[in-house]
């Protein structure tokens, strides 16, 4: 049986087309777990002021990264 996913992960920008003023090309974001969004292929991502938004998943990759290094990143932002 397969893990369930995590409510948070962490996912890197690839592009900020349309976005100039809001994203950042290789920069981590927090994106949230969103089921209904997911089908339309739409990520909820957490910016700086601690807002979600809901952007193209082809705008970011996930990042796959060892949990010490997960937890650290939680612990300061």
């Amino acid at each position: 049986m397969p893990k369930p996913r995590a409510k948070k992960s962490f996912v890197v920008c690839l592009s900020k087309d349309g976005y100039e003023a809001s994203l950042e090309p290789r920069k981590i974001y927090v994106a949230l777990r969103d089921d209904a969004a997911e089908r339309n292929r739409l990520l909820r991502v957490v910016d700086e002021s601690g807002e979600d938004y809901l952007y193209s998943r082809e705008r970011f990759a996930l990042l796959k990264l060892p949990r010490g290094l997960q937890q650290a990143l939680a612990a300061a932002g």
